[in-house]
């Protein structure tokens, strides 16, 4: 995706002042030409960074303000003290309540990845975009941009620094071997989260849901309704749960698919704990899964991930672990096991690491990732959860017998080293990894 919305577990709360407490609405902004000047920017940054970052103990005691241009510069520098934390960041408070609220954003609408130095394919393309109308797909290779070589872009400056670019002119080849040139602009792109679930009928006359989740934003609620309710209808005990590129989203969607998941089974047990800093140790507090009316018998829990999968989906399976089987299908997770909270100011919304969650039975800091049971290549030559996806193949594979298939290990089913899957450049083309507000 242009906008890079996936890495993020995020929750909002006011701030007055130097002070936080907790509110499920709207961080208040911080309005006036006093409070908006840049060096009122930059001293809120700090403030807030002092109060609620989560590693606030290892920020410097003095900071010259003056040594830095804007708010986002100071904030790069104050997260410099923690190399874990590639996730804080800066935004337009206008393009986060429209990601959050509506799943939109300004971008082309496409994800990606490099399955070698020099070789960029889409990993996923939204239904409706600028992408999806200029004919991308899944698979495909991005050869040029701006008449470039992706080789001499990335030599240079990098190509997430073209796809801040509008228009961008793509020289693309599809699948079967065939070249064409587009010239995109970028514009308004609405996620589907739910692209796809449904029943799966087994050999033994038992029955499997599957549900791919794009990111965990509200606009999900109405799916998870009419997925679970089927899945109940179809005794369904055993479900899928596709999050190859999920890289996170709204805690509250998140606990929410807890409650569908395992609602039944663990009713008011605990989901999970969300730790703050000393400072705001007030603030902690503890899920509990609740019933719904469409809460099935959970009895085993197949998580399909890759190293995208971030945040809020590492969450979900982190805190479903003491309530079901819980196995990872394809490679390691990427490894984010905090959040951050929403507080803006002027138009701007500062999201800094500010939490830790962890399961019913306190475990969390799994920052190389939660590790796959079974390996299985990500084929983007494959439909996302077709019959013969090497994921899905491996997923009902383990539910049929208890055991992985045999996997040949190639390139694109390796781990990833931590700090490749940490770049920016890994998987959404080159903006800083983010998740969503109320969000991991």
């Amino acid at each position: 995706m242009q906008k890079s919305p996936f890495i993020l577990i995020v929750m909002s709360l006011f701030i007055s002042a130097c002070s936080l407490s907790d509110d499920n609405g709207n961080a208040a902004p911080q309005t006036g030409t006093a409070a908006c000047t840049v060096d009122a920017q930059k001293q809120f940054v700090l403030d807030t960074m002092n109060d609620v970052y989560f590693w606030n103990d290892l920020l410097p005691a003095s900071v010259d303000l003056g040594a830095y241009a804007t708010p986002e510069a100071l904030l790069d520098f104050l997260r410099s003290f923690q190399p874990l934390d590639n996730f804080s960041y800066i935004d337009s408070a206008a393009a986060d309540a429209q990601f959050f609220g509506a799943g939109q954003y300004e971008g082309y609408g496409f994800s990606s990845r490099f399955d070698a130095v020099d070789d960029l394919r889409f990993t996923r393309v939204f239904s409706s975009s600028p992408a999806f109308l200029a004919g991308f797909d899944r698979g495909q290779r991005i050869l040029m941009l701006n008449g470039r070589t992706i080789a001499d872009i990335q030599a240079n400056e990098g190509v997430g620094a073209l796809f801040t670019q509008t228009p961008l002119e793509f020289m693309v080849r599809r699948l079967d071997g065939s070249e064409y040139t587009a010239i995109v602009d970028q514009g308004l792109v609405t996620i589907d989260p739910v692209p796809q679930w449904r029943v799966i009928d087994r050999p033994d006359g038992s029955a499997v849901g599957y549900l791919e989740l794009a990111t965990f934003i509200s606009t999900a609620e109405p799916a998870f309704v009419t997925a679970f309710a089927a899945f109940m209808q179809a005794g369904v005990n055993d479900v899928i749960i596709d999050l190859r590129y999920n890289g996170g989203g709204l805690v509250s969607t998140t606990e929410l698919l807890g409650d569908f998941l395992g609602g039944a089974t663990a009713n008011n047990l605990t989901f999970s704990k969300t730790l703050f800093n000393a400072n705001n140790a007030a603030l902690n507090r503890t899920s509990f899964f609740q019933q719904l009316s469409a809460s099935i018998n959970l009895s085993r829990l197949v998580v399909i991930a890759t190293g995208g999968t971030a945040s809020a989906s590492e969450l979900i399976t982190n805190s479903m672990e003491p309530h079901a089987a819980v196995s990872i299908v394809g490679s390691n997770t990427f490894g984010k096991p905090v959040g951050q909270l929403g507080i803006e100011f002027c138009d701007k919304i500062i999201r800094p690491t500010a939490f830790e969650s962890v399961n019913a039975n306190d475990e969390g800091g799994y920052f190389d990732g939660l590790p796959a049971d079974c390996d299985a290549t990500d084929d983007l030559s494959i439909p996302v959860g077709a019959d013969t996806d090497p994921n899905m193949t491996a997923a009902l594979t383990l539910l049929d017998t208890g055991a992985c298939p045999a996997v040949t290990v190639t390139p694109a089913n390796l781990q990833k080293p931590l700090a490749e899957r940490k770049s920016p450049q890994a998987d959404r083309q080159g903006k800083p990894w983010r998740e969503f507000t109320n969000a991991w």
